[in-house]
């Protein structure tokens, strides 16, 4: 019961915001009274912590199958973008918005934690991508994966990118051409190119 409350918690955070479920909402959605929740944990708090740890963990595990997939790097930022889609159901900035302003302490903790994979994983998407000649040379990796951090968690922020002017997939799209278009090569251009010619086939 306790792994079947943390998955609907999830289901439900994620689609309507960490502050707007109430423990009432997902005993109703389970069928089960909210006593049942409370023998599984403490308080909201606690659940919301297991459910973003969850959550983290299910994403990293799922980012190391597709590297380990050998994609070309360029490549492997499209297949890593289409999984995160799917696993967040494409979900807009607000249930981050909510966690970071109504839980301050969880959504700092889940904040390292992204940036400390998302570092690594970038870093060596970057070596594997000037080895190719995919990427430039002349690249600074430590900056480039900082400032990709950096500007993908400032697409989540509502202030400066209102859900009403910004679709959460596109703006996705737009931040990840525009960040290869700035460090790779006429040969990873191509690749690049080619990619999003794809891409926009099959959205038609």
């Amino acid at each position: 019961m306790k792994d079947q409350i943390l998955d609907k918690a999830n289901e439900m955070f994620l689609s309507i915001g960490f502050k707007s479920v109430t423990m009432d909402d997902i005993a109703v959605a389970l069928g089960i009274s909210k006593k049942t929740i409370y023998q599984h944990y403490a308080n909201k708090h606690e659940l919301v912590q297991a459910s973003t740890t969850k959550l983290f963990h299910e994403i990293s595990d799922g980012v190391d199958i597709i590297v380990s997939e050998n994609h070309n790097p360029i490549e492997e930022f499209f297949v890593v973008r289409d999984f995160l889609s799917v696993k967040l159901n494409n979900e807009s900035a607000s249930p981050f918005y909510q966690l970071h302003k109504f839980f301050p302490e969880v959504s700092a903790g889940l904040h390292s934690l992204k940036f400390e994979k998302m570092y690594k994983t970038m870093s060596e998407n970057l070596k594997r991508g000037i080895s190719a000649g995919l990427y430039r040379q002349d690249i600074d990796n430590d900056f480039i994966s900082r400032i990709y951090f950096s500007g993908l968690n400032a697409t989540k922020e509502e202030d400066i990118f209102p859900p009403a002017m910004y679709n959460a997939s596109d703006l996705m799209r737009q931040f990840l051409e525009y960040h290869l278009r700035a460090i790779v090569t006429e040969k990873g251009l191509q690749v690049l190119a080619k990619i999003i010619k794809t891409n926009a086939v099959k959205k038609k």
